[in-house]
């Protein structure tokens, strides 16, 4: 494994860049991102809960189901509304529990943004003035390298005019020449010293990257345990949520256990029976000879039913007008 942590990851061998820095600010912000797109998830999880829980609580309050059912079974559905309408209770509350846990998802995103804050200032400010004497040195680089220029323009003037007359000419050349050397003296001196200065904000500009980093990893751990830790409690919650509601349901499976087909048929023989006898069977009465006390069609006859009388056989006499014979048949003249 090469490199150790974000420290010794996160370089550049250009001085000026600043990619490894950035790297690891892109890096938080992303995560900074994903803890709120979460805490934006609970929220809607949150919403969604609570709505289920309002909807069954009003499904469990106003919606009929089974009101005409009695006994044990009457008894079983009392209890399957009331542990639906526990059911609905234990929803909502968990709905307030999950905007808790957003609100605490939403601290801990705001505490880790104003620590990064002052890292950020602090390495801003470093990179800034990095930047500025880098440029500053390379400024009085190209003025040192002017004036060696200009030094060696005099040296070679100075000696293609050693052949020449005119001693002013010369006078003039020597000291244009002693004037270059005091400027590259100067300008060497003011190089040199934009180098060091360069080197110093270079070590502090380092300095202040490693404990940037230090800072960064830090959060950066505390936040994917933060995370983490914020999922597996969120798990939990779901995982309690299903075990309270089928503790309620358990409830309800035991009022069914208690349940019994034949006291509730029972019950309701004995609440609503109408009778224990049949109508009896509807019988033959002849229109001529009425029966004294006779019973009217579809009631009951009494104990002597079995015994009464067999209704007389009518006679046929060969000179009685209401009747006559044809091959045994007797007719009725209308």
């Amino acid at each position: 494994m090469t490199g150790s942590l974000f420290k010794g990851n996160f370089w550049s061998s250009d001085i000026l860049s600043s990619i490894g820095y950035e790297t690891i600010i892109q890096h938080l912000n992303n995560g900074r991102k994903n803890c709120k797109e979460f805490e934006d998830f609970l929220k809607e999880r949150a919403s969604i809960e609570e709505k289920y829980g309002k909807d069954l609580l009003s499904l469990s309050r106003k919606k009929p189901c089974g009101q005409s059912e009695t006994n044990t079974l009457k008894r079983a559905l009392d209890v399957f509304k009331l542990q639906v309408d526990s059911v609905a209770q234990s929803h909502i509350q968990l709905a307030q529990t999950l905007r808790e846990e957003a609100r605490k998802m939403e601290e801990f995103r705001e505490k880790q943004k104003l620590q990064r804050k002052k890292t950020e200032i602090i390495m801003d400010a470093a990179h800034k003035q990095k930047s500025l004497q880098f440029k500053k040195t390379m400024e009085a680089k190209k003025n040192y390298e002017q004036k060696c220029r200009d030094k060696d323009e005099a040296e070679q003037a100075v000696h293609r005019s050693a052949n020449v007359v005119n001693p002013k000419q010369q006078e003039k050349l020597f000291v244009k020449l002693a004037t270059s050397k005091t400027a590259v003296e100067d300008s060497d001196k003011a190089y040199m010293l934009h180098i060091n200065t360069l080197d110093k904000v270079r070590e502090e500009w380092q300095s202040e990257h490693i404990k940037a980093c230090e800072v960064f990893e830090t959060q950066e751990r505390e936040r994917i345990n933060f995370f983490r830790n914020a999922l597996w409690l969120h798990m939990n919650q779901l995982s309690q949520q299903c075990v309270t509601s089928d503790n309620m349901y358990e409830e309800v499976r035991k009022s069914l256990e208690m349940c019994s087909i034949e006291k509730d048929i029972e019950y309701f023989v004995n609440q609503r029976k109408t009778g224990q006898a049949p109508p009896a069977p509807i019988v033959y009465e002849n229109f001529y000879c009425p029966q004294k006390n006779a019973t009217p069609p579809g009631k009951a006859t009494g104990p002597d039913l079995a015994r009464r009388r067999l209704l007389p056989i009518p006679k046929s006499l060969p000179d009685d007008p209401d009747y006559s014979l044809l091959d045994n048949y007797s007719l009725i003249y209308q």
